[in-house]
């Protein structure tokens, strides 16, 4: 009987990049999470009982920086968008909580555009476009989406901010492109409100 093989079979799993690991366990879940996961130490974070969490003004880290091709081949830098409200949605169309709160995100990008917000989609974990440019039609995305499968933007976030870590997952962008709620399970229009409005109305 050979021992050989094993040992190296264990260093293979354990020298498996921490990127990689770390994108197992943010892309690990489709719906229920921890909406407190995300920070560590005193972080300032606020999280409500409607799983929403904010962060006030003054300890707001500023955003990675999401850039890349869109689900129409086009290219798109969410920087353009500084001096707007953006809403930063992850999702897939093999999602169920994703194709739920569809319908709801459509609507009120149409309801806020006009008062200076911005929706982006970041469509993960899709290996090919076609099931996600189909999910945009049937439920009339009026916005763009990153296409990004492997779920590289989400791993931009830094450590200690509001990261988006399980699909669906929306976080919201200032004014001045800091990183201001966000939410780690599906959301109708009433919950899009309660994230969007108050930072429409910040000066």
């Amino acid at each position: 009987m050979s021992y050989g093989r094993v040992p190296r079979r264990r260093f293979t799993l354990l020298a498996a990049p921490a990127a990689t690991v770390a994108l197992a366990l943010a892309l690990s879940a489709c719906g229920g999470s921890d909406d407190k996961v995300g920070g560590g130490g005193n972080t300032n974070f606020v999280t409500g009982s409607d799983g929403i969490t904010t962060v006030d003004k003054a300890d707001r880290k500023a955003a990675p920086k999401l850039d890349g091709e869109t689900l129409d081949g086009k290219q798109l830098d969410v920087s353009e968008f500084k001096g707007k409200v953006v809403v930063l949605n992850a999702w897939g169309s093999w999602c169920g909580p994703c194709r739920l709160e569809a319908q709801y995100f459509s609507r009120v990008a149409k309801e806020t555009k006009d008062k200076g917000v911005q929706f982006v989609g970041i469509n993960t974990r899709d290996p090919k476009k076609g099931p996600a440019i189909s999910f945009e039609k049937d439920y009339g995305v009026p916005y763009p989406s990153f296409y990004d499968p492997a779920g590289k933007l989400m791993l931009r976030f830094p450590k200690g901010t509001l990261r988006p870590q399980t699909i669906p997952s929306t976080v919201v962008l200032d004014r001045e492109g800091k990183i201001a709620a966000r939410s780690m399970t599906a959301l109708d229009s009433d919950k899009l409100h309660k994230m969007i409005d108050p930072l429409i109305a910040e000066k």
